[in-house]
């Protein structure tokens, strides 16, 4: 397993279609994860610690499971199957049962970010489909990774750092 914060939340300008960057806590890989629209701003308003007037769906998921004494102990990104990121919530019950709640990649990280628990992204998964600023293959040449590559090369990754929450 490989531990990931949420570096930020970019929109792609050619596709208005949001992402959030995940950066391996060990190294400069990043892992790209396409989210709707209010997904991203959910995470959004967490990072900043914003609190809207009333719960969202996230908020609302959260305070439940707390107010059953259990506890969100992790998050696990999964798997990816055609370009679609599985991930699963661990929770911590007060009897001390585990329990893995199968969820969207999307839904996962913006509970993770308001339980203010670990990330994590299946080593197999990281492999895949993480890349590194500037990623060449052994060749020398730029390894092909289609619109993903594409849309990786169109974000400044110079400035991800300056974005950190």
């Amino acid at each position: 397993m490989v531990e990931v914060k949420v570096e930020n939340i970019r929109v792609s300008l050619m596709s208005q279609q949001h992402v959030v960057i995940l950066k391996d806590l060990d190294s400069n890989r990043y892992l790209a994860v396409w989210i709707g629209r209010y997904e991203a701003e959910a995470i959004r308003l967490a990072l900043d610690g914003e609190t809207p007037p009333r719960p969202l769906t996230h908020d609302l998921a959260l305070k439940m499971v707390t107010d059953l004494g259990a506890k969100v102990s992790r998050v696990i990104i999964s798997d990816i199957y055609q370009d679609t990121f599985y991930a699963r919530v661990e929770l911590i019950g007060s009897d001390g049962k585990k329990l893995s709640i199968d969820s969207r990649s999307s839904d996962a990280v913006a509970v993770a970010v308001r339980a203010k628990c670990a990330i994590f992204v299946d080593d197999d998964v990281m492999t895949k489909a993480s890349v590194l600023p500037d990623e060449t293959d052994e060749t020398g040449e730029e390894e092909d990774l289609g619109a993903f590559g594409d849309f990786i090369g169109s974000i400044d990754t110079d400035d991800l750092d300056k974005d950190a929450g």
